[in-house]
């Protein structure tokens, strides 16, 4: 594999691209991996609880009011990336156990050689496509699902059908949850899709983000929250709303409106959410 360092930058050929690890001139010890150019994860690697991207601060406020706080979870992790949040459950829930299931071999190697995650008997990181993990799972096995997968910055289409959604329904334990990344823009295509998929399985949920993104007005990261139980929506709104980038949260009737109609997609139909707009990353880097 070619590698080069630049100012500590590391670049390294992977097998779903060129991967970066470039440090955060304002935050020592902190670090962005990027994939072809398009922003992955961001990990602080002396405080595992400080949350750079807002959409893993989004993630992390449902993972943090699902459960009484500090209590252990079972969660699956769909993608790995740097591990922010996986480093971030371990900090925040001592004992939890997780399985991170991230396709690319040769990032999982990088990571662990660049931004080691601390030893955890009860963290493991295996080389596997995120639909295999799931067939090859125990029903009612984990308490949380965490999907965040993307190739080439989109989310592969076999994981967006109602089969998958079915799969990660049938691992979760009654009250558990699904947790998912969903990068979208205008017309909110994929994202609409989505919420109508999933809750014809998980029919309990509700959608944080950005007010703009919600509207269509831009390309952006909506974090879905369903299950079988009502999600927590105040406790969601006030954290989304106290935020360093204020979010809204979608919820009942509303959220009914923003999925307007979408059909459920089908393995049969599946495609990958849309890419984002040419130059969106090169501008923010």
């Amino acid at each position: 594999m070619g590698r080069k360092r630049a100012a500590d930058r590391v670049v390294e050929q992977v097998d779903t691209g060129q991967a970066e690890l470039v440090p955060d001139q304002d935050r020592a010890g902190s670090w962005t991996l990027l994939l072809d150019g398009a922003p992955q994860s961001h990990v602080d690697l002396t405080d595992p609880t400080h949350l750079e991207f807002e959409y893993v601060r989004r993630l992390a406020a449902a993972v943090d009011l699902i459960a009484p706080a500090g209590e252990p979870l079972r969660v699956l992790h769909l993608g790995g990336g740097a591990l922010t949040l996986p480093r971030y459950v371990s900090a925040t829930r001592p004992g939890s156990t997780q399985r991170v299931s991230e396709v690319d071999g040769a990032l999982v190697e990088l990571v662990r050689r660049v931004l080691p995650w601390p030893s955890d008997a009860r963290l493991r990181v295996r080389v596997e496509d995120a639909r295999a993990v799931l067939t090859s799972t125990r029903d009612a096995s984990y308490d949380v699902v965490v999907a965040d997968v993307f190739a080439g910055a989109r989310t592969p289409a076999h994981l967006t059908s109602v089969e998958y959604a079915a799969e990660v329904a049938r691992v979760l334990r009654p009250g558990g949850w699904y947790l998912a990344n969903l990068a979208d823009g205008p017309p909110l295509r994929h994202a609409r899709g989505q919420v109508a998929t999933v809750r014809s399985v998980l029919p309990q949920a509700c959608l944080v983000g950005d007010a703009a993104v919600l509207r269509g007005r831009r390309y952006g990261n909506l974090v879905l929250v369903a299950g079988r139980v009502p999600p927590p929506v105040p406790e969601l709104t006030r954290r989304a709303a106290g935020d360093w980038f204020p979010g809204r949260v979608v919820a009942g009737d509303e959220l009914d409106r923003f999925a307007g109609g979408a059909q459920v997609v089908r393995d049969a139909d599946a495609t990958g959410s849309d890419p984002p707009p040419p130059g969106l990353f090169s501008v923010r880097r």
